[in-house]
């Protein structure tokens, strides 16, 4: 059995807001940890967590993909994607194409050969074509 995280129980376990909720998303981490249920959360999740963070809560970009790191390394959450090779990335903040860009073209090279875009920055990836 495997459980998958949504956005808004990850966001509440990085922020612990609001904290009624975050206590409540602990408790059910901890249960199926407990349990020995696999823990998983989807690039996507990773992506709108990531965006959320900055948008919502005034996480600097640097920061918020070192959260991200952090909660995948030492959570017990695995990624059901390519994000933590994503996340490894040195200098992943100030990188271009960015981290959302870098997990669409890491999640195609593992099913397709080419991958079409206007983004300028896609040139630095292999199998990129821009347009």
């Amino acid at each position: 059995m495997s459980t998958g995280l949504d956005t808004s129980v990850v966001l509440r376990l990085l922020t612990g807001e609001p904290q009624d909720q975050a206590l409540v998303a602990f408790a059910a981490i901890e249960e199926r940890r407990n349990n020995r249920k696999a823990l998983l959360v989807s690039d996507l999740v990773l992506s709108e967590v990531y965006f959320a963070l900055q948008h919502h809560y005034g996480v600097p970009k640097s920061e918020a993909l070192s959260l991200l790191s952090v909660f995948l390394r030492d959570s017990g959450v695995k990624p059901a994607g390519v994000a933590a090779t994503v996340l490894a990335i040195p200098n992943l903040a100030t990188a271009q194409p960015g981290f959302v860009d870098r997990l669409i073209h890491a999640e195609y090279r593992q099913s397709v050969d080419e991958i079409l875009t206007f983004e300028k920055a896609g040139k630095r990836l292999p199998g990129v074509l821009v347009l």
